[in-house]
């Protein structure tokens, strides 16, 4: 069978080949050109190296003297140092990151992971100067740090607000992915609000922005060449970049920056619970329309929440007047609340709707909300750096302690991480002492001796160890 064309037929067919090449410039045409500001804000964009001088721990103590003249010599010199020297060298630890210039008088922002521990800090701007950062202060809570260099009439960003920002809009990001200075990248934004683990206080920006190690730091600008928020995060299960990255908001930033200029801190609204989403299956158990508001799981002990009389079992629907969707909402409002001034709470309780006038505290020390969440029976020692509490009877039978010792809940860096310690070890003597109760663990702790190893018996997983520790002077 032929086919035949007709002559109208030709005529679509030649149409539709048009359109068909004119597609990708018309696409082309679609999408944002990032020239102009990449050009603009470079020039803000710093990037930030650091130095951390790290004094290791020795290896071997009471070394024999070596021969002299022998083949090891520079050897045990590299290692143990010149005569009569037996403490290692000291080594040199370096990271890098990016920031940006808020003001020209020299005042940048950056991420707090990446100057944390920094002896030293140095900023590279655009036109290639190097210059020592002094730093201002840091807010670990919400991993911000601002710097000052000495300097005048630099480049600046322009600051935008992170509350007019909707999913799906563009965005770009200018870094130092893996030290390579100026990269932009770009993308979308995926989500608002977002809650990562240990990050409850910051409503993160989610982004499919390419952020990789080097990009920390850096400002996220949206079309109109704004800053909207700071790259800090990604999740990955490689250390790359896996198309999902975490950017904190601006305005959460510059509260940051306002209170440390003004303060030399930050401080922060506290409620004092711990909650819970509501599902589905929790909304049909409390008669809920529909899944939302912040389900209290624990009131803490000395909290404002306890104080104004919130219960266990409350669902928390708005805070100060703003609706609470998820449990996710309630920290960021209550971190930025006014500390000491009554704010209204509504809850659901037993079906019914109340209003709880409570006076919002300030936000305690992180280790100090870990031991309000651990109870009475914890007690914190500074000396150690560490967190230790009292065994359930559950605890002793499976370790088959049937008296004394006390359970390390929380450990950081400091003597007894360095001697071997672990969360979960058992603590049965210290100093050659039998340890009975944490009143006198706290006493033996007290009167440790400085610069000088103690013994210290361990209980692991049902094993005695002995470890030595050693509380270095100050």
């Amino acid at each position: 069978m032929k086919l035949l064309m007709t002559p109208k037929c030709y005529r679509l067919a030649f149409l539709g080949l048009v359109l068909l090449a004119l597609v990708p410039p018309v696409l082309a045409r679609s999408l944002p050109d990032f020239t102009k500001l990449v050009e603009k804000n470079g020039p803000a964009v710093v990037n930030i190296s650091t130095i951390q001088k790290k004094k290791p721990q020795h290896r071997f103590r009471n070394m024999p003297d070596f021969p002299r003249g022998g083949p090891f010599e520079e050897w045990f010199k590299h290692f143990f140092g010149e005569e009569g020297d037996s403490a290692p060298r000291e080594r040199q630890a370096h990271s890098l990151g990016s920031g940006f210039i808020i003001s020209e008088d020299g005042y940048i922002l950056t991420n707090n992971h990446v100057v944390e521990d920094a002896d030293k800090i140095i900023v590279r701007l655009s036109d290639r100067r190097e210059l020592d950062a002094e730093l201002v202060g840091t807010d670990e809570r919400s991993d911000l740090a601002l710097l000052k260099i000495d300097a005048d009439d630099l480049p600046v960003v322009k600051l935008g607000s992170s509350r007019d920002l909707k999913v799906g809009e563009w965005v770009l990001a200018i870094g130092s992915p893996f030290g390579f200075d100026y990269s932009a990248t770009a993308g979308i934004v995926s989500a608002k609000k977002r809650s990562l683990p240990r990050e409850n206080y910051v409503p993160f920006i989610q982004t499919d922005v390419a952020i990789n190690p080097g990009n920390s730091g850096g400002p996220l600008f949206n079309l109109k060449g704004e800053v909207v928020g700071i790259n800090s995060q990604i999740y990955s299960r490689t250390g790359g970049y896996m198309g999902v990255s975490f950017a904190i908001p601006i305005d959460v930033a510059m509260n940051v920056v306002e209170q440390i200029k003004s303060k030399g801190h930050v401080s922060r609204g506290w409620l004092g619970v711990l909650i819970q989403d509501v599902t589905r299956e929790l909304a049909e158990s409390f008669g809920m329309d529909k899944p939302q508001g912040a389900l209290v799981a624990r009131v803490l002990p000395d909290s404002p929440a306890e104080a104004a009389g919130i219960q266990v079992g409350d669902i928390i629907l708005k805070f100060n007047g703003n609706p609470i969707d998820h449990s996710s909402d309630l920290p960021p409002m209550v971190g930025i609340a006014p500390i000491d001034k009554r704010l209204p709470v509504d809850v659901l309780r037993d079906g019914e709707h109340k209003r709880i006038q409570v006076k919002i505290g300030k936000l305690p020390d992180e280790d100090d909300v870990r031991l309000s969440r651990a109870g009475k029976n914890t007690f914190k020692s500074n000396r150690l750096n560490i967190v230790v509490g009292e065994l359930s009877a559950q605890q002793r039978d499976r370790l088959e302690l049937d008296e004394g010792g006390v359970l390390v809940k929380e450990i950081k860096e400091g003597p007894a991480l360095t001697a071997g310690v672990r969360k979960g070890d058992v603590i049965l003597m210290l100093n050659n002492e039998k340890v009975t109760s944490l009143e006198q663990f706290k006493q033996l702790v007290d009167e440790l001796p400085e610069d000088k190893s103690v013994s210290l018996l361990v209980n692991r997983r049902g094993s005695p160890i002995f470890l030595a520790l050693r509380l270095e002077e100050d």
